[in-house]
């Protein structure tokens, strides 16, 4: 008892070295437990990625190939070791003969798509701008629509990664959000995804998956890390600086809309039986010694748009590749304006709001539907758009939608409780 005594005067005696000490050892252990939930996590998913391997295929059958676009640069210079200890070891012990090919610099993956040979799948494993530049790079090929088949699988490694809640549930451990990708790339299932293609008066068009921001709360948000210094208020401050330098922030916009149209049935893909010998010869025969007469061609109607005039702070122009399996009646992009009459108290909360999610909106705001639209700036007006999260300068562009053009891996779970939202 007397040495227990001993040891509690000590650590009285000592306080401040006693309270460092339980900081030190409390931050260790609570490290070396995440350490531990994450080494579990790979050897849960590693387990069903072996039972991928030992799985027997056909003799005629080779191993699938996979290319893979990785960007070192994405999660601060993390990317590379995220990969190489959570989504590697997955794919070899799957069976799966990759191919890493890694970016050396911004722009890199659109060059690199447009040397990429044919491949059973394609592995993007980044953030927004390497989804982006991939996609950008694979569309602008002159036999982009061979390519366009190819299965695409997205691991997320960068800061920001939109289109994976739409893929993948999504947890606060990078791990398990990287594991859980990479076995949904194994197990097969896809779903089909809308692409805007985005196309300024010269340059070569841009392909987005989510959208098209442009407006004072996407400035606002570019500017936020610039008040670090703030702590949490930091967002507050960047909306309220915001309005002091620049107020109203109404800014009118012209758009020409084109009306959307319907959508086809989702139907599976079916491969048409090939008719037997004698009726191919009886065929060829007919068309021998009786051709065909050759129909004149169709003169094509001339494209109907329907011009508005917006006055709004936001104006964001967006896929609804936020649940790519709801179903709908027609194929169309969706263009969402802020109210014109905001208050500055409403510009702080609504844009605290949009920092966390870019897609949301107020209740008052304006939806439009179509499946393209030309948008047009006011004159001087100046700034940038976010596409994807990426920054490009602000210029007249034509946005039209490409329905269903690429196909990507999805996990069933996911698409089970998104089909089950509410439509």
């Amino acid at each position: 008892m007397a040495r227990v005594v001993k040891v509690f005067r000590t650590l009285r005696n000592h306080w401040k070295k006693s309270t460092f000490a339980v900081c030190v050892l409390s931050y260790g252990g609570y490290w070396l437990y995440g350490k531990h939930c994450d080494s579990v996590v790979r050897r849960e998913a590693c387990q069903l990625a072996r039972d991928f391997g030992r799985q027997q295929i056909a003799p005629q059958e080779r191993l699938k190939k996979a290319t893979v676009i990785l960007n070192p640069a994405a999660s601060s210079g993390k990317a590379n070791n995220l990969f190489e200890k959570n989504a590697a070891p997955i794919l070899h012990l799957a069976g799966v003969e990759i191919t890493v090919v890694k970016t050396d610099y911004e722009g890199q993956a659109k060059k690199l798509m447009e040397l990429m040979e044919q491949t059973d799948m394609l592995i993007v494993a980044g953030g927004d701008g390497t989804l982006q530049e991939v996609i950008t790079g694979l569309l602008r090929r002159p036999d982009q629509e061979a390519f366009s088949s190819t299965p695409i699988g997205f691991i997320p490694l960068g800061s920001h990664n939109s289109l994976s809640p739409s893929l993948h549930f999504l947890s606060d451990n990078k791990v398990k959000d990287i594991t859980a990708a990479t076995l949904s790339i194994l197990k097969g299932e896809t779903v089909p995804v809308d692409v805007l293609q985005i196309k300024g008066e010269k340059d070569q068009p841009v392909f987005a998956l989510i959208g098209l921001r442009w407006g004072a709360f996407r400035d606002v948000a570019a500017k936020i890390s610039k008040y670090w210094y703030l702590g949490p208020l930091k967002t507050n401050a960047a909306h309220w600086f915001h309005t002091l330098r620049e107020w109203p922030l109404v800014q009118d916009v012209s758009v020409s809309l084109l009306a959307p149209t319907p959508r086809p049935p989702d139907l599976p893909p079916q491969k048409t039986p090939r008719p037997n010998l004698l009726n191919r010869i009886m065929r060829r025969l007919k068309n021998y010694w009786n051709p065909p007469a050759e129909e004149p061609p169709k003169a094509e109607e001339p494209e109907k748009w329907e011009e508005q005039q917006l006055s709004t702070p936001e104006l964001y122009i967006q896929t609804h590749n936020k649940n790519p399996v709801e179903r709908r009646i027609n194929d169309s992009l969706m263009i969402c304006t802020e109210p014109e009459n905001v208050t500055v108290g409403e510009f702080i909360t609504v844009g605290n709001k949009k920092v966390k999610d870019p897609t949301l909106f107020s209740e008052n705001s304006t939806r439009l539907e179509a499946s393209a639209c030309q948008l047009k700036l006011p004159e001087g007006a100046a700034g940038f758009y976010n596409i994807d999260n990426e920054e490009y300068e602000a210029m007249p562009v034509e946005v039209r939608l490409l329905p269903r053009k690429l196909r990507f891996f999805i996990s069933a779970e996911r698409r089970e409780e998104l089909v089950s939202q509410p439509q």
